[in-house]
């Protein structure tokens, strides 16, 4: 149970070693662009926040991306700001060089306009990445990964097969001191109390039932019921009837082990353990969020079949759904075909297994080779003003 990875000054182990071009505010997003067009390869990080939200906005947008730059995966950031912004370039540049990793700061007001930034910030992205390049991975043990779980366009094949072979994975990475961060808050109405039992301690049980409880609340002061809204349109096609049978489907591919923290969206993960994220289940905001946290590789189970990658982190996608194995094998990593019983999940967990340390070791996901992996999102509670 070893990988080939990446190490960082911070201690850490990255399973990519990518050149971030990041944006601090929606306003640098096109001089970000010309950059990362310009720098190849590179990851680019933008985003539509940044100015002009609530204090608590704008701390989570700030500690988020902070966290992104310093994500196992990236080894060197361009900071791309424009100047006036709410999110403080200075800060998030100094936090991310904190960490050891080479980070330009270039902003667009100081310099005298775009074209200039642009100018610099190629000039710094083409150092970085030649210095990149001369990196090699390393052979590392499996207690230095954290793996993000993300499950999309769920249908009945992922709440009986898919989601509880995962579970069965991330139980053998837990016993072996690796860890594991899920989400999607709006994924546990219905089933909130049987995850809440797993929780180390009462205050990790009382975050996650008060995050639950909250998500719905606000769906009900706008006079919109959660319960009307999941499941969607395509796991109701998918055999999904309510939002219990949805719920309980999705908590299965957490495994059976104690949860070790409850972490707020944009925090990093402290260690080892299974953590949960407060996040919502919308694919850019939730896997930007595992990013954050720290995860190395993402496992993503989808019933019909979701493409969605990130720039950061490899996104493995598996299904037990034989038709969209068949019609979207472009976007499927790994399809589990058994037998119905125990023999045939500890199968599927094993062949889960290897190729997360094949990915984890350089092997490119079908998200990452059809380049499916460009965009971001920020989960954001309050207007923007």
């Amino acid at each position: 149970m070893e990988f080939w990875g990446f190490p960082r000054p911070d201690g850490k182990i990255g399973t990519r070693n990518h050149l971030a071009v990041l944006s601090t505010v929606v306003c640098a997003n096109e001089a970000c662009l010309a950059i990362a067009n310009e720098v190849k390869p590179s990851a680019l990080l933008i985003h539509p926040h940044g100015c002009c939200q609530t204090p608590p906005d704008t701390r989570r947008v700030t500690e988020t991306l902070i966290n992104l730059g310093r994500n196992p995966n990236t080894g060197a950031v361009v900071v791309v700001s424009l100047g006036c912004e709410s999110v403080n370039a200075g800060e998030v540049a100094e936090a991310i060089a904190a960490s050891g990793k080479p980070v330009e700061l270039v902003e667009i007001q100081a310099l005298g306009g775009s074209r200039n930034a642009v100018a610099k910030g190629i000039e710094a992205g083409r150092k970085m990445l030649s210095g990149l390049e001369q990196q090699k991975r390393v052979r590392t043990g499996i207690e230095n990964l954290l793996v993000g779980l993300k499950c999309g366009s769920s249908d009945a094949f992922s709440g009986l097969i898919t989601n509880p072979t995962v579970g069965r994975a991330i139980d053998r990475l837990i016993d072996l001191k690796a860890g594991a961060v899920f989400g999607e808050i709006t994924e546990k109405l219905g089933a909130e109390h049987i995850v809440g039992k797993r929780a180390c301690c009462q205050q990790v049980r009382d975050r996650l039932l008060q995050a639950t409880s909250y998500i719905e609340h606000e769906a009900v002061k706008m006079g919109m019921d959660m319960r009307e809204g999941q499941p969607t349109p395509g796991n109701i096609k998918g055999g999904l009837t309510t939002i219990e049978e949805k719920s309980l489907g999705a908590i299965a591919k957490s495994g059976s082990r104690e949860i070790a923290g409850f972490l707020e969206y944009g925090q990093q993960a402290p260690g080892p353990g299974l953590y949960v994220l407060d996040s919502p289940g919308r694919e850019p905001e939730i896997l930007t969020g595992l990013a954050a946290a720290g995860t190395q590789a993402i496992i993503f189970t989808t019933g019909m079949g979701a493409p969605q990658g990130h720039p950061l982190v490899p996104v493995i996608k598996v299904t037990a759904n034989p038709r969209t194995h068949e019609y979207l094998q472009n976007h499927v990593d790994l399809f589990f075909t058994f037998e119905q019983g125990q023999d045939g999940f500890a199968a599927g967990a094993a062949a889960l297994l290897d190729l997360l340390l094949e990915a984890c070791s350089g092997k490119l996901t079908k998200a990452e080779e059809h380049d499916y992996a460009k965009f971001i999102g920020i989960y954001t509670k309050g207007p923007v003003l």
